[in-house]
């Protein structure tokens, strides 16, 4: 093994810092979800007093939080894996799995979501679609584009996953390395 990382895997440990930052970032937003319902619910059941655009932006967070960090998630490996054979399989086998995963199911949905999701967001970008609720956030184009978020996070992170899986396998990099790519 070389002591300068190639290309690709400069390419991954980029697409992985991008990961980590978005993924943390997001996470420290269940914060803000706590207040910010704990608000709400002290306005409505204790004041009588509503905050629409206070709990649209909890929605708004509670969005960003689960899809603008299930890359870092996977990143991780903190994501569900149903599989009762891979923790006892070698680093080898192990990114054999991951590189069939990926592209026999993480690559293909994240394409379809895209897909599927497109003129859904492109359309309410193209109306800068607001809240339909009086008092609402006017960014409902901005939370749909979280969808998109969601698709570009997940292909990169699809993509450093094989990267860093088909150097496992060449022998390239040991298995115990790939978190710290």
């Amino acid at each position: 093994m070389s002591s300068a990382p190639s290309l690709p895997l400069c390419i991954a440990h980029a697409i992985d810092t991008v990961n980590h930052l978005l993924g943390r970032t997001c996470a420290w937003l269940t914060l803000f979800l706590v207040l910010g319902t704990t608000v709400v619910v002290v306005l409505r059941y204790g004041f009588g007093i509503g905050a629409t655009a206070l709990q649209e932006a909890v929605l708004y967070g509670h969005a960003l939080v689960f899809m603008g960090a299930a890359a870092w998630t996977m990143q991780r490996n903190a994501h569900v894996r149903v599989d009762i054979f891979y923790q006892q399989f070698g680093g080898r086998r192990q990114a054999l799995v991951e590189i069939m995963g990926n592209l026999l199911f993480l690559l293909p949905f994240c394409l379809f979501l895209g897909w599927a999701s497109w003129d859904y967001v492109s359309n309410a970008w193209a109306t800068h679609e607001g809240s339909s609720e009086s008092g609402g956030l006017k960014f409902v184009y901005l939370q749909k584009s979280i969808i998109l978020l969601l698709v570009v996070s997940l292909t990169l992170q699809g993509v450093s996953n094989l990267i860093k899986a088909a150097y496992v396998i060449a022998g390239r990099l040991p298995a115990e390395e790939v978190k710290h790519v």
